[in-house]
């Protein structure tokens, strides 16, 4: 007798990027769906005898790895993309982009840029982002009507927004996202405060506070340059990471970004707390913000996921990209060619992602009983052939171009490299609409 499910998909590798597999490559293996959740991973010759399905989807040429997990984004700033480069971060953000966010930023800007960032995302193997902007509800929207799993902040800043008045309409607009969207299978909330150096005292105790309350993680920029450093000093009399632990932050709830400008004594604070780290490098070195300290973070035993930030500091949403240049400067940094091996890199951009996040239990991995997020990875090109190590190729050498499919929940969002959830054309006319508004003014 043969079971009946969804669906069967027969790959050439799957990559399971967990611990019951051992970090293991499977050759001919099939992951069997049912229901949104993998119910099974077996040879496919075994899949062939035990299961019938409705949709069967032979993938001789690819490696299917969990769907790759943005850890920090503002995905809705991918209509500033290109609009201020070559600056350092104070000016990029003072003279450039929080003007352009006090003209343009609406809820019809969150919408159409937040469309355009989630289209760029699935189409690059992404399957899950962590997103820090205003007028978060509108995000988490288009996010859950797209098919794609997202973690939207619940934002937090001093200054008055387009989007909130005061801490207190902050406070209140995000607790009610949260409450609109707890049971939602694909989107979760976290809070958001945005830095330190813009978030005060009695908010961030107030954010603490609520985030223990509510097992809600807490997504923040912190020692990201060493302007801010030398800010916190002046202000606090403190360095920034030792006033979050003062307020009670420094805890597992933290998802910490950037952290380019750490003290050895600080990475021990940071994992001996247990809080998390996104690293962001292509950002941090188009700002010359400086360089986080990965081999080091990870062999103090923390949790280091990966991030993108916005395309306007990027300038893309790509995270194969993102993934091959932390894998290379973390051996740059450590002056170690071992330093982030291929598998130890995948794992950033994958389940390290989902523990930060705190949806590990949903994916992140590839094993039966999780989430059927799945990205298809086509290894019979050019720049891949020939494969010796399928991760290594992944990690050192695949490009965007060559993602062809990818499922988020069971459902498939990209087929054959196009779009099946979202309309890709519109999504252009829409972006084009938007650069001749800009550029107009």
């Amino acid at each position: 007798m043969t079971a009946h499910v969804n669906s069967i998909i027969n790959a050439r590798w799957v990559i399971p990027v967990s611990d019951k597999y051992r970090d293991e490559v499977l050759n001919d293996h099939s992951i069997v769906i049912h229901h949104g959740h993998i119910i099974d991973i077996l040879p496919t010759a075994d899949a062939i005898l035990k299961y019938t399905a409705d949709e069967q989807l032979e993938l001789t040429d690819q490696a299917l790895i969990p769907g790759l997990i943005n850890a920090h984004t503002h995905a809705c700033m991918s209509l500033f993309r290109g609009i201020a480069d070559d600056l350092p971060l104070m000016d990029w953000l003072n003279n450039h982009i929080w003007p352009a966010e006090g003209r343009w930023v609406s809820e019809e800007f969150v919408r159409d840029g937040s469309k355009l960032a989630i289209a760029e995302m699935i189409k690059t193997g992404t399957t899950c982002f962590n997103d820090m902007y205003f007028f978060p509800e509108i995000t988490a929207q288009v996010a859950a009507a797209a098919g794609m799993r997202a973690t939207v902040g619940m934002i937090v800043i001093d200054f008055p927004s387009a989007w909130a008045s005061d801490h207190n309409e902050y406070f209140e607009k995000g607790l009610k996202l949260h409450d609109e969207f707890k049971n939602h299978p694909l989107i979760n909330t976290a809070f958001a405060p945005h830095a330190p150096y813009s978030v005060a005292d009695e908010p961030m105790q107030r954010v603490q506070m609520l985030a223990h309350e509510l097992e809600a993680p807490i997504h923040i920029h912190v020692h990201e340059t060493q302007d801010e450093i030398n800010m916190s000093e002046e202000q606090y009399g403190k360095r920034p990471l030792q006033r979050l632990k003062e307020l009670g932050l420094l805890s597992p709830s933290l998802v910490a970004v950037h952290m380019t400008q750490l003290q050895d004594e600080e990475i021990q604070q940071v994992a001996d707390n247990g809080a998390h780290v996104v690293h962001c490098p292509q950002s941090n070195l188009k700002l010359a913000s400086g360089m986080c300290p990965v081999n080091k973070l990870i062999k103090a035993g923390v949790n280091v996921a990966l991030g993108t930030d916005s395309a306007a500091s990027n300038n893309n949403l790509d995270m194969l990209s993102e993934l091959q240049t932390a894998a290379l400067l973390s051996k740059g940094v450590a002056g170690n060619a071992t330093a982030l091996p291929a598998i130890e890199a995948l794992k950033t951009a994958t389940i390290n992602g989902a523990k930060a996040l705190g949806i590990a239990d949903k994916t992140g991995s590839l094993d039966i009983g999780k989430a059927a997020d799945i990205t298809a990875i086509n290894l019979n090109k050019l720049g891949s052939m020939p494969v010796y190590n399928a991760v290594s190729q992944i990690v050192y050498s695949s490009q965007s171009s060559d993602v062809s499919h990818v499922w988020i929940n069971g459902r498939q969002v990209l087929k054959n490299g196009h779009l099946t959830t979202l309309d890709e054309a519109d999504i252009l006319s829409q972006a084009a609409d938007w650069h001749q508004r800009i550029v107009s003014e």
